[in-house]
Parts: structure tokens; C-alpha cells; sequence
């Protein structure tokens, strides 16, 4: 096992702003700073606007860094990091996402020690909450990042169910012989691309960290409609690969979720926001029902219904 890791990080951008140029910033400032920053962009023109509007102040974070530019249409979220993750010979990559801020100066350095088990794959970061966040998107982030980290395999099946697989890329690192091993991400994805790694990493007989030390700044207010189309494509990610989610259920998951909070709202004096709880609940289980059955629906509906239209876009032109 190796004391010093090389990590290289990789982040998908499109349309960036002060928020992006604050994350290479932080990055920047790590105790264990990148070797190098991988950034696939998409769209030029954003990237020439955002270029333009930072000035002098990107230039020197992008030292050590590799930029290249596609079009919206050919962005995947498993291909996309997979070819970003060939141009990488780091021991590590760190995948996050452009609107994931680290909390403090030991994210890398925090993540890092996660692999000191020579079994674990990936190690994924607690999220917390935004500042302006709703009192619901501040529970959510509480749900699905408690306060303890935990190291789980497939042994957890049975305790912990779809939780076991759970990880995200907004930000994860994964140890990069493994990831090649594996095959990287199954591509294309429309969604959930890293928990399909995970299962098919646990099947192997790894394991994964959720390293709760490792913090980052990351959370959405999303409406109704943003929280329709997210889930309708969470749904039909999972039918497109019922190996990993055909045995278990996403809806225990979410009631358990949604009781929590209704309960939590109550006792904590936030008894109005349950009307805006249960609407919002409303829109995730119409579009992650809809999505589980989007094999039926017509192929316009589906691109009404999708948060991604290119993807569905090439899946549709290959058929």
C-alpha cells in the first residue's frame, strides 16, 4: 500500500460562473492539492464568456490543468468521465461536480485516507447543505449524509438495501487500477452511473467509503417541474439495469425519507412546509414512476419528460 497518492480530479462543466472559479480556488488550497484538474467542457462559448468575465484570476488555476470542449450533444455522464478518466495515470480520480464547494482545506487529504483499506473502491464525501437551502433540501442532505461515515459491501444488502450502493459523483474518488479493471462507468448513462459502479464493484469484492470527514458544500432548491424530470431519468436508469435494481426497491427508500421529514417539519415548528413536501413528493414519484415505464411511452413524451433530451436523443437514433 502506498503512503502518497497521486490524485488527479476531474469535473464536467457547463455554463460556469463565480461558483466554479470558487471551486478551483479550493481545490488550490488543499493540504493535499491535485496533481492535475481535468475539465471536460461543454460548449465553448460558455466557457470563452466565464473565461472572460474571471480575467486574470483563473489563469493561474489552471497551472495544471487539462481543458478540452464538446457539444451538448455528444456530453454522457458515464462517457464523458471515462474519457476524461483515460487522459488520467493518477493512483486516484476525484470526480466532482462544477457546483460542489469543499468545506475545508482536507477534502483530498480526508478522501485520501479512505483507501488505506486495501479493499475500498471508492470513497464518496458528505454533502451538506448550501447556504439559502430550504429547510427541506438541509434535510435531505441529512438523510443521505449522516453525520458517521461507514464502510459498506455487498454484506449490507440485506440491513441497508439500495442504500448499500449509494454514492455520488458530485464528489468520489476512486482508485484508478480498479476503475480500469472494472471497465470505468457503463456508458451511455442517463443517470446514476455511479451507484451502477458500485454494484458492479461490490460484485467484484470491493468495497465503498462514505467518508464522512471529507465535507463539501452541495444542495438544490429544486421545483416541482426540476424535481419531475430528475426522477423520471433516476426511474428509467434503473430499468435500464434491473442486475443492480431489480431486487430492490428506491420507493422504501423515499417513503421512509418522506415520513422522516413530515415528522421532523412538525416537531420543529416548519408544520407549513409539509403542503410543499408532499407536492414536491408528488413530482418525484410521478416522474420516477413515468421513467420506470419509459420503454411504453411515446418518444415524444419521453423527451418531454427527460432532463436529458440529447441522451434519449442518440438512444433513440441508434434503435
Amino acid at each position: 500500500m502506498k503512503n502518497t497518492w497521486s490524485v488527479d480530479v476531474i469535473i464536467p462543466v457547463y455554463q460556469p460562473g463565480k461558483e466554479f472559479l470558487q471551486l478551483l480556488q479550493r481545490l488550490d488550497q488543499q493540504t493535499q492539492k491535485p496533481d492535475r484538474v481535468f475539465l471536460v467542457n461543454t460548449e465553448k462559448s460558455y466557457w470563452d464568456l466565464f473565461a472572460e468575465k474571471a480575467g486574470d484570476r483563473l489563469s493561474p488555476l489552471l497551472s495544471d490543468a487539462s481543458l478540452w470542449h464538446i457539444t451538448k450533444d455528444e456530453f454522457d455522464h458515464a462517457g464523458s468521465r471515462n474519457d476524461a478518466a483515460s487522459r488520467s495515470q493518477a493512483d486516484l480520480l476525484l470526480f466532482m461536480t462544477m457546483d460542489a464547494l469543499p468545506a475545508d482545506k482536507k477534502l483530498i487529504e480526508n478522501l485520501v485516507a479512505s483507501f488505506e483499506d486495501k479493499k475500498v473502491a471508492v470513497a464518496y464525501a458528505r454533502q451538506l447543505a448550501k447556504k439559502g437551502a430550504t429547510q427541506l433540501e438541509k434535510m435531505t442532505r441529512a438523510f443521505n449524509y449522516p453525520e458517521e461515515g461507514r464502510i459498506k459491501s455487498e454484506a449490507d444488502l440485506e440491513s441497508l438495501g439500495i442504500k448499500t450502493y449509494f454514492c455520488s459523483d458530485v464528489c468520489a474518488m476512486y482508485r484508478r487500477d480498479i476503475f480500469e479493471q472494472l471497465g470505468g462507468f457503463e456508458e451511455p448513462a442517463v443517470f446514476n452511473e455511479d451507484m451502477i459502479y458500485v454494484a458492479a464493484a461490490m460484485k467484484a469484492g470491493y468495497k465503498v467509503c462514505y467518508s464522512a470527514d471529507a465535507k463539501v458544500y452541495h444542495s438544490h432548491n429544486y421545483g416541482g417541474r426540476q424535481q419531475f424530470h430528475r426522477n423520471f431519468d433516476i426511474g428509467a436508469s434503473q430499468v435500464m439495469h434491473p442486475e443492480v435494481f431489480g431486487q430492490l426497491s428506491s420507493e422504501k427508500e423515499g417513503v421512509k425519507m418522506l415520513k422522516g421529514q413530515a415528522r421532523q417539519l412538525f416537531v420543529t415548528g416548519h408544520g407549513l412546509e409539509i403542503f410543499s413536501l408532499f407536492y414536491l413528493s408528488a413530482c418525484k414519484y410521478l416522474g420516477y414512476f413515468l421513467g420506470k415505464r419509459y420503454a411504453k411511452l411515446p418518444r415524444g413524451l419521453v423527451l418531454r419528460c427527460t432532463g436529458n433530451r440529447a441522451f434519449w436523443n442518440r438512444i433513440y437514433e441508434r434503435q
